[in-house]
């Protein structure tokens, strides 16, 4: 039996958030999809829903309103919206856990590495928000191909962030999402993390495929 959390999926609409949003419903989290337009939100929530056969509990909601009635928020919005999104939430996070998703992919060059000046999209995350929210990074190396259905994930989840507490949290939520989540340290290692989407993007270029995931080998879980 989990313990039952309020997690907001900022940006939920697209394939990655709704990914997200479906596996940890299907646990039996409260989700809230978060959009800048509430009725995008709210289909996305009834599709969820439906997906699940109506026993889950799921709604969509504006980001702002979303981020503030939950305990756990979750940024999925692409690069080019990362910021001004922060923005927005940043007093509704404030005591809360930020999980990251973003990466700075620069189109069209999305196989090439490209690092904004704060080092990684979670540095820049917590340079926004201040010392008063903790920050995550996570799910970069999960394709959406691989959330939207109850299947087996054959890939690992690498989790840096600011503190030892809030990347234990977000190992059981990656967990509770089926999937098995790595400490992977502070978050000056998102460098790491975030760059290897781009990586994996030419990875499925170069060899026709459209999943490519990392696993790791050598360490065993505690």
């Amino acid at each position: 039996m989990i313990e039952q959390l309020t997690i907001a999926v900022l940006g939920g609409t697209g394939k990655e958030g709704k990914g997200l949003a479906f596996r940890w419903a299907k646990a039996g989290h409260k989700v809230i999809i978060g959009s800048r337009a509430a009725e995008k939100a709210q289909a996305a929530a009834a599709e969820i829903t439906e997906m699940l056969g109506g026993s889950a509990t799921v709604e969509g909601l504006d980001n702002l309103s979303a981020a503030q009635q939950a305990g756990i928020a979750v940024l999925t919005v692409p690069y080019s919206a990362h910021k001004d999104t922060l923005l927005t939430i940043k007093d509704a996070l404030q005591g809360k856990i930020l999980v990251d998703v973003t990466v700075p992919l620069v189109p069209p060059k999305v196989t090439k590495v490209q690092m904004p000046p704060a080092g990684s999209a979670a540095q820049e995350a917590r340079e926004v928000l201040g010392e008063g929210v903790e920050v995550v990074d996570a799910f970069q190396s999960i394709s959406y191909e691989h959330l939207m259905h109850g299947d087996e994930v054959p890939c690992d989840v690498l989790v840096t962030g600011t503190s030892k507490e809030a990347r234990l949290v977000v190992i059981k939520l990656v967990e509770d999402a089926g999937l098995i989540g790595w400490d992977a340290g502070p978050i000056e290692n998102s460098v790491v993390v975030e760059g290897l989407t781009s990586l994996l993007i030419y990875m499925n270029k170069q060899y026709g495929s459209t999943s490519a995931g990392i696993k790791m080998t050598g360490v065993k879980k505690a």
